[in-house]
């Protein structure tokens, strides 16, 4: 799954095109380096967003289509 598309799932960002923005702009990394937003997210990464002068670092649990939006938090967890 890409990885502005898991962003929004996880309702981390509210909007794809914010996400896809996020990544475009270099805020988003992945494992240490700096993502495009077709990046692949895989279990186990530890994504890192930067949102203006302080940033969310959380680790890919699990990879879903769809989800609920109670079941969120089954997919990632905060670091």
């Amino acid at each position: 799954m890409r990885i502005d598309k898991y962003l929004k799932l996880t309702r981390i960002i509210k909007r794809r095109t914010i996400a896809n923005e996020a990544c475009d702009a270099g805020r988003v990394q992945v494992n240490g380096k700096t993502v495009k937003a077709s990046y692949e997210v895989k279990v186990g990464d530890e994504i890192c967003i930067g949102f203006g002068n302080r940033s969310q670092s959380l680790r890919v649990l699990a990879i879903k289509e769809t989800v609920r939006k109670e079941d969120v938090e089954s997919l990632f967890e905060l670091i």
